[in-house]
């Protein structure tokens, strides 16, 4: 039984002119403060998972502030003309399996690892970033296109196109325990830790793929009006961004109610890969259909300026500490470039055959290019900034 908590006060422990509780009372006071309590405790989730805030003309909250200690990119001091490699190489690491084509990857910096769609191969590789080895080389992935590590699940999900599904595979046991059926081309994948969710961009569904990532189900499906390129998240507007490529837009959605709430032109045509520097509230587009990459402010979703790129642009990597952006082409080519504010400056370019693929380790500024025929077998090409990228 609870011990009534009136029992032993005097009056003048009450409230002047009050009658002396009932027994009981105070026992219902402490009840309704605990479910007052539970209460609060249930919302905070919720205070953090606010909707998407972009607007017609912007993708950033008004009352946002740069994180404390932040300073954006300046002049890069002493870049690499244009005469000079932006990279040099460290070692080719021979992979296993067919020398075809390779397709996305994902940086692990919990774990160091490195996770790489080897796509007409069939494969997941899983490389050791700080041990600098080959861990895996997973068979059983055709088609393997997006790859997206999420560390505070331990899982990794990757998007197989040759079997309209993707996948998530534990970290630890790298053994599939999840299975999404029925994507049509699954491709780019991104991950809302507040909410639990992973979006994938399904290419010829024209739609992103909505999945529980703790259940690995389906739990939505965005129509885009057309076919969807690349995605990604942004944690300060809290949208999920993709780029709509047959219709030359990137599209905002509010993963909070799983729709479209804006959608914004960019000037050049079809745009598929993309990145968001969030801390610098930039992002840079590349657009297939005529080889251009676009600088956004995401403060007012403008262009401030617009780069010529190896022809077929891809995947786009950029190096949060040299603030030196990597734009790998289908043609072979990887288009390097310094950030400076708002804007970019050419840093160079570095050739390979097939280079489409590129990855950054945040913890080195070593670069990672998967090539998929050197010397007629697949490699994973470890490549170092050239001189004039020091940290800044």
């Amino acid at each position: 039984m609870e011990r009534d908590l009136s029992a032993g006060m005097s009056n003048r422990d009450r409230m002047p002119g009050s009658l002396p509780a009932p027994a009981g009372t105070y026992t219902c006071f402490r009840a309704a403060a605990v479910l007052l309590l539970l209460a609060a405790a249930a919302e905070a989730p919720r205070a953090q998972t606010a909707s998407c805030a972009a607007t017609a003309t912007s993708m950033t909250p008004a009352a946002w502030a740069p994180p404390a200690g932040h300073s954006p990119p300046g002049r890069p001091a002493g870049a690499a003309g244009l005469g000079a490699s932006p990279l040099t190489l460290v070692a080719d690491v021979p992979l296993p399996g067919a020398a075809r084509r390779f397709d996305y990857q994902s940086v692990d910096t919990a774990a160091g690892r490195l996770y790489v769609s080897h796509m007409r191969g069939d494969r997941l590789v899983v490389y050791d970033l700080r041990r600098d080895r080959l861990v895996a080389s997973l068979e059983g992935f055709p088609g393997a296109t997006g790859v997206w590590a999420v560390p505070e699940l331990h899982r990794v999900f990757v998007a197989v196109s040759g079997h309209h599904e993707v996948v998530a595979v534990d970290d630890s046991t790298l053994r599939v325990v999840a299975r999404v059926p029925d994507v049509r081309f699954p491709d780019g994948i991104a991950h809302v830790p507040e909410l639990g969710k992973v979006y994938v961009s399904d290419e010829s569904g024209e739609a992103d793929v909505v999945i529980d990532a703790r259940r690995g189900v389906r739990v939505a499906t965005i129509p885009l009006g057309g076919e969807a390129g690349n995605t990604h998240y942004d944690a300060v507007s809290r949208c999920i961004v993709v780029a709509v490529q047959t219709r030359n837009e990137l599209a905002a959605i509010d993963p909070a109610s799983d729709r479209v709430v804006a959608r914004y032109r960019v000037g050049c045509d079809h745009p598929h890969g993309f990145l968001i520097d969030e801390p610098n509230r930039m992002a840079f587009v590349s657009c297939e259909g005529d080889a251009k990459l676009l600088a956004i402010d995401l403060r007012t979703m403008r262009t401030t300026g617009t780069y010529r790129v190896g022809d077929d642009p891809d995947v786009l990597a950029l190096d949060p500490g040299l603030h030196r952006l990597y734009v790998a082409c289908e043609s072979g080519v990887v288009s390097v470039f310094d950030e400076r504010g708002q804007t970019l400056t050419a840093a160079g370019e570095y050739r390979a055959s097939h280079a489409h693929s590129v990855a950054v380790d945040p913890a080195t500024h070593r670069v990672f290019l998967p090539l998929q025929d050197v010397g007629g077998r697949p490699v994973l090409r470890i490549m170092a900034p050239g001189p004039g990228a020091a940290a800044r």
